[in-house]
């Protein structure tokens, strides 16, 4: 039987073919974090044991422990069929140049011990830096150079996962949170996987650990002592409380007795069973804990219509969780294990720095380096007191490449991120934005411009207009000026 018709199995590219259940070492950084390293032999040899029993393909990052090296260790035993080790690169932000993405992978390759990284996934912490694009298509370079087999991104939303896609990154995967308590990648990012070919790998899909029999009918937790309960428990008070949460728990466990599976195999097959989702990732707890009999019984069942009809009664009694996929990273609410990243996200470096406005006592500006800026004498941003003006703004990405060249969506959405970031040099944020106007060449993009600025300012409903001109010079589809007010200046 091939990956083609083997449920459990998915040929994911012509280099991939993927167990569908993903064995997660996120927990290796947990068991780690008091200072006593795994041994890598070890750690292998338990790795081994979940490759023979099927669950061959691995997920990894660069701050999870020692996962990389005791992942390494198992690679090099050989053996066939060969484990996949996934792994990701998550940079601060600044000049994502050449060299500074080749250290990154190369790094992760030392210490794989591999000389191709089969899954490299990229994440960035804030859409503002606009440097992240730079970093995707040096690892597309890095691609067609063998270096690595495929290229992956980890918590994107849907808006950014479209410019990616649109600008021509090969794309392959989209790592978000998926589950019964958090559904929002049922929704746009489902809808552009559909639109194009890349997959979603979902993690989170038993809320670390919460969605099991374990937990049901059980008192709400006070002391929750590792890393994976804290972050899941915060999406289930942002979702609705304990109580709203035992009541998807109760209706899982009714599904379960029907099957006699386990609620974790029901949480499970319900997002495999969306067509967006290419695998889950269930974490391991290495030495530990092994869920392996239980997860192969995934493929043993399938969902019914009296089975969605079930969940979703429940789904009716919780809220969804605010925002996009990947928005916990990087806004309110900060549903992260360690709570508020409020101060970790100010601590990371700006786009741009602010300097003193010539001829204009007081005055501020933020020049972006374009040559057009001493060209035409402008800059990006001026502050005038509390009143701060943004010049037309197009998706321009480096000296003059643009962005996205087709897709007037995704080319909002990048010029807002740059408008967003010289606001930030200057003190302000989204929310001082008073005006917004915006420029397009085709009537055509009035719907899909006008959805990409609703994602920004659907709460703050600036005054605003948008204009179809004879043209923008560059070839643009779209261009963007702001101006923001704010009495904290």
């Amino acid at each position: 039987m091939t990956a083609q018709n083997r449920p459990d199995r998915l040929r994911l590219s012509d280099k991939l073919e993927i167990s569908r259940v993903l064995t997660g070492l996120w927990q290796v950084a947990d068991i780690e974090k008091n200072g006593d390293t795994i041994d890598p032999e070890a750690g292998a040899d338990w790795l081994d044991a979940y490759a023979q029993r099927g669950f061959d393909t691995f997920d990894m990052a660069d701050h999870y422990g020692s996962a990389e090296i005791i992942a390494g260790r198992l690679l090099a035993r050989g053996g066939a069929p060969r484990p996949l080790a996934f792994t990701k690169w998550c940079p601060m932000p600044g000049p994502m140049t050449r060299d500074v993405v080749r250290a990154g992978v190369e790094d992760r390759l030392t210490r794989l011990g591999v000389d191709c990284v089969d899954l490299l996934q990229f994440h960035w912490w804030s859409f503002k830096h606009a440097a992240w694009l730079d970093a995707l298509h040096e690892l597309a370079e890095m691609r067609s150079e063998g270096l690595i087999a495929e290229i992956g991104v980890t918590n994107f939303d849907s808006a950014h996962l479209q410019i990616a896609l649109s600008d021509g990154v090969p794309l392959l995967t989209n790592q978000v949170s998926f589950s019964l308590v958090d559904r929002r990648a049922a929704n746009q990012l489902s809808d552009l996987c559909a639109a194009t070919d890349a997959k979603l790998l979902a993690y989170g899909t038993l809320c670390g650990g919460f969605l099991s029999d374990r937990w049901l009918a059980q008192a709400e937790p006070k002391d929750i002592p590792d890393w994976s309960k804290m972050k899941y428990k915060r999406f289930i008070d942002v979702t609705g409380g304990w109580e709203a949460f035992q009541g998807i728990l109760s209706a899982a466990n009714t599904i379960a007795q029907k099957h006699n599976i386990s609620i974790s195999n029901v949480a499970t097959r319900w997002v495999l069973e969306h067509p967006a989702v290419a695998g889950v990732i269930v974490g391991a707890r290495l030495g530990e804990r092994v869920h392996t009999d239980d997860n192969q019984q995934l493929f043993s069942f399938a969902l019914d219509r009296e089975d969605h009809d079930r969940l979703d009664e429940a789904f009716s009694a919780t809220r969804q969780v605010p925002g996009d996929c990947g928005d916990e990273y990087r806004k309110p609410p900060f549903l992260t294990a360690s709570g508020d990243l409020s101060h970790h996200l100010d601590s990371m470096p700006m786009l741009h720095k602010a300097t003193d406005a010539p001829h204009r006592a007081g005055g501020r500006q933020v020049l972006s380096g374009s040559k057009w800026e001493d060209i035409a004498g402008y800059a990006r941003a001026q502050k005038i007191g509390n009143r701060i003006l943004v010049s037309g703004t197009t998706a321009t990405a480096g000296a003059d490449r643009v962005v996205a060249i087709n897709d007037a969506g995704a080319q909002t959405t990048y010029t807002i991120d740059k408008i967003l970031a010289a606001l930030e040099t200057l003190g302000a944020s989204v929310e001082d934005v008073v005006r917004t106007r915006i420029y397009v060449v085709d009537e055509a993009d009035v719907e899909a411009v006008s959805r990409a600025h609703g994602l920004y300012f659907c709460d703050i409903k600036p005054a605003n207009t948008l204009i179809v001109v004879a043209g923008l010079i560059g070839g643009y589809r779209v261009e963007i000026e702001v101006e923001a007010v704010s009495n904290d200046l």
